[in-house]
């Protein structure tokens, strides 16, 4: 039976980018504009908090050093998180201030594929990029307005990944090996649709997830680019999700606080953390950043 609950009601500005790891047993998520990172147990307990000096667009843990690596605003860095230590890798885009970096996950090989935003969301003043395990940069694409909800195939060579403010999600060809895109071809539009692409993750079955903010629902994409359903949530401003819980069948879905064009979000659950239970499939494991 299909049943949702507010876990932690967190009034975040802008809550981002769940993530459920497997080896702790542990979610963590963002809040973009606080700005932090937050973890949690399963129930919304434990809680760990590690404030940051400027936005965040998204994080991933490592496999080394006991920490994250993080895409703010200025670039990519690393988080220790028993100092809380914030340290630069590198500024892709350096010099632009309207930009800062938004979405981001790790492929089965480590790497770590993140895209800036225009903060007016506005202009396609933006590019993609992973950072190797050698803390290397590849530039993916460009001309993007808003990054968000990159994902894989369960082969890893297809690439899905979202321009919000166009209002698609593309697929990509992606090679494993080299970490390359090409064929960029669009998987999904939402001109039809109420709200905007906004964070993704794929399911054990090969099936796009990707949550409608400005809409609140969860919408479930066939391989073939076809939608397959759509699940209604508690509130309108939810931003991303992920699967996790000891069976990784939760979804864990993050929702911002902030105004939307304007004016306050009308639910009193805006900002929320919040779990879906019942929708009768598993996530996939999120890869660690292997550098």
């Amino acid at each position: 039976m299909l049943r949702m609950e507010m876990i932690i009601d967190a009034k975040a500005q802008l809550g981002e980018g769940p993530l459920w790891d497997v080896a702790e047993e542990r979610l963590y998520w963002i809040d973009s504009l606080g700005p932090a990172v937050h973890s949690c147990d399963l129930r919304g307990d434990s809680r760990r908090t590690w404030p940051l000096p400027e936005p965040i667009g998204s994080l991933a843990l490592r496999h080394q050093g006991g920490g994250a690596v993080l895409a703010l605003k200025s670039g990519f860095h690393f988080l220790d998180f028993a100092s809380g230590e914030v340290t630069r890798i590198v500024d892709p885009d350096p010099g632009k201030p309207r930009l800062r970096m938004n979405d981001g996950k790790v492929d089965r090989r480590g790497r770590f594929v993140a895209g800036y935003m225009d903060t007016e969301e506005s202009e396609p003043l933006c590019g993609l990029y992973s950072l190797g395990a050698d803390l290397k940069l590849q530039k993916l694409d460009d001309g993007i307005i808003c990054s968000n909800g990159p994902c894989w195939s369960l082969d890893d060579r297809t690439f899905y990944f979202a321009d919000t403010t166009r209002k698609v999600i593309y697929a990509y060809d992606y090679d494993p090996a080299t970490g390359g895109v090409a064929n960029r071809r669009l998987f999904a539009s939402f001109e039809t649709q109420r709200g905007y692409p906004d964070g993704a993750t794929v399911d054990a079955e090969g099936y796009v997830w990707c949550c409608e903010v400005y809409s609140g629902r969860l919408i479930r994409y066939a391989p073939d680019g076809t939608i397959d359903r759509m699940v209604g949530l508690p509130v309108a401003s939810t931003t991303s999700i992920s699967f996790g819980g000891p069976n990784l069948d939760i979804a864990f879905i993050t929702s911002m606080a902030r105004p939307i064009k304007g004016a306050h979000p009308p639910e009193r659950e805006a900002g929320g953390l919040f779990a879906v239970y019942g929708l009768g499939v598993r996530g996939m494991p999120e890869p660690r950043f292997a550098g």
